[in-house]
């Protein structure tokens, strides 16, 4: 098997390992930072698109969020709060329209937070089977991105709930066509909401640029005969 050949097997057993631990962690009732709350979460981490402060927000968002709709929610409901260059995405199950303003209210106020997608459902929590059946969806989304060559898998970042795959990242409107054309492909997945935040290519040239290897005297070939 050539070097690429290689390489293609690891990525794939990789995430095989990734969806397979966030299938344990929801079988067991663990909440790993792939997981908020029950929601399914999955994405390539190293390499991002956010600056380091937005990363850094996004983790004390999805704290202050997932505390305050725990305390407004209480056992009365289900909601994953998900937190992603300071947009914030809310999924889940609470009782009443009434309920679900009032989460999305009070989850806009929390500091830092630029706008909040709010897609909790007026029905009672989903099932075991449906959290389970979701993890496993995640998994094979995030597969599927790192298979397709024309995709930067680290950019995008999944949330499953109820067979709903809602897709999230720093993309070009050209990669997040075709991200949710692939996903909408796997198997399990009923609709695909996309809640990218897009940028241009001439940004993304910016980024690939910053981003890239500097040729220093540390990373830089061995000149042969000096």
């Amino acid at each position: 098997m050539n070097r690429q050949g290689t390489g293609a097997v690891w990525k794939r057993r990789l995430v095989t390992l990734i969806a397979g631990s966030v299938m344990v962690c929801s079988l067991s009732a663990c909440v790993p930072v792939m997981m908020a709350g029950g929601a399914v979460s999955g994405s390539m981490a190293a390499t991002d698109r956010r600056t380091l402060g937005a990363q850094t927000e996004d983790k004390v968002i999805l704290l202050k969020g997932e505390n305050t709709a725990s305390n407004l929610v209480g056992d009365k409901g289900h909601v994953n709060v998900t937190s992603f260059n300071r947009k914030v995405l809310l999924t889940g199950e609470v009782q009443s329209e009434a309920m679900k303003q009032a989460v999305g209210n009070a989850i806009a106020q929390i500091e830092n937070v630029e706008s909040v997608v709010n897609e909790l459902a007026i029905a009672a929590p989903s099932s075991y089977t449906s959290r389970s059946n979701d993890a496993m969806i995640t998994g094979k989304v995030a597969a599927s991105f790192v298979d397709d060559k024309q995709l930067f898998s680290q950019s995008l970042k999944t949330v499953t709930e109820r067979g709903t795959v809602y897709l999230m990242g720093c993309v070009t409107e050209a990669e997040g066509n075709r991200a949710a054309r692939v996903a909408s492909g796997v198997s399990g997945v009923q609709r695909v909401v996309k809640v990218f935040e897009y940028i241009s290519e001439q940004e993304l040239q910016r980024l690939s640029t910053l981003s890239a290897p500097k040729n220093t005297e540390e990373n830089a070939p061995d000149k042969i005969g000096q």
